[in-house]
């Protein structure tokens, strides 16, 4: 494809991946004898988890609403980001109909009435939000602001205003919030990390170096440092900034003395070292534009152990 994987970059802020909606939803069509024939018979709709769960609410097959909201719509790599719309022309280089496909709608606006057979029939749905989006605007962060959300992978999103701010440096572009239809649109920087609480699960449920996740704190205290050793937790490739499918896990500066409580500290180390490259990145996109250090704000399952934010900041 003409521009390689940064084809659509400019207009959507996603490189092509198979992460993204755009690629499952090509190969859907591609591959499965159901989808194309839907897609004739005018029988198939698209969207991501919401527009599932709206449609479904607001009555299904019985007049459900097919609907999404900005900040899934943009994960999908077909939404111009500053028009908050499909964007035709990639929809025609990747022949896909644009009927099959949802209605955009803001963060914050009432979307439709919930319908007979759920609980709280009547009541309105009035908001829709992304996970990591709903976490920016949960974490209440402004612009030159970030999150980092700790969990089985690691998202960090920098609030860039009503900027959108192409990366240079491995960072997606994204919407991150837009609350009311008439309000203003607030953009953000994004880099997604695969694995960080993920590799804790691996220390317990391959390795068996740990019986619970939250025994690696503790484990991981008893001593001061990592003794030399390294783990990059490249289990399936690694994603932002680096984006190198081909990468694989190792670990490194092993030695005699080397123990699994030094191995459980690299294991923490290696989610920090990972959130520090798409900070460094973000740092290097804002230069001229933002002065100083930023705010980061963090949440996420994994942030109850102190030690890993700790040896984060």
């Amino acid at each position: 494809m003409p521009g390689g994987r940064t084809h659509f970059v400019e207009t959507c802020g996603l490189p092509i991946s198979t992460y993204f909606s755009a690629m499952k939803l090509i190969w859907l069509m591609e591959n499965v004898d159901a989808v194309k024939e839907g897609i004739k018979k005018k029988d198939v709709l698209f969207g991501t988890v919401d527009s599932w769960l709206i449609w479904n609410l607001t009555g299904g097959v019985k007049g459900g609403l097919h609907v999404t909201d900005v900040s899934n719509a943009s994960r999908t790599m077909l939404m111009n980001l500053k028009t908050l719309e499909w964007d035709k022309p990639t929809l025609e280089t990747l022949k896909i109909p644009a009927e099959i496909l949802p209605k955009i709608i803001s963060n914050s606006e009432i979307i439709g009435k919930i319908t007979e057979g759920w609980p709280l029939v009547g009541f309105p749905i009035a908001g829709c939000l992304g996970d990591q989006h709903a976490a920016m605007v949960g974490q209440a962060c402004k612009k030159g602001e970030a999150k980092s959300t700790y969990g089985t992978g690691a998202f960090i999103l920098r609030n860039t205003g009503e900027e959108v701010v192409h990366s240079t440096h491995g960072l997606l572009t994204t919407l991150a919030f837009k609350l009311g239809s008439k309000a203003p649109a607030n953009y953000a920087l994004e880099g997604s990390i695969a694995i960080a609480g993920a590799a804790v699960q691996w220390l317990r449920d391959s390795l068996g170096v740990i019986k619970s996740a939250g025994e690696i704190e503790e484990l991981a205290s008893q001593v001061d440092t990592t003794g030399g050793v390294y783990f990059v937790p490249a289990f399936n490739g690694l994603f932002a900034p680096w984006w190198r499918d081909d990468a694989r896990g190792v670990c490194i500066g092993i030695t005699r003395f080397t123990s699994k409580a030094h191995i459980a500290r690299a294991v923490l180390e290696s989610m920090c070292f990972q959130v520090k490259d798409v900070l460094d990145s973000m740092h290097k996109d804002a230069a001229g534009s933002e002065e100083g250090e930023f705010l980061l704000r963090v949440d996420g399952g994994a942030t109850v152990n102190n030690l890993l934010v700790q040896i984060q900041v």
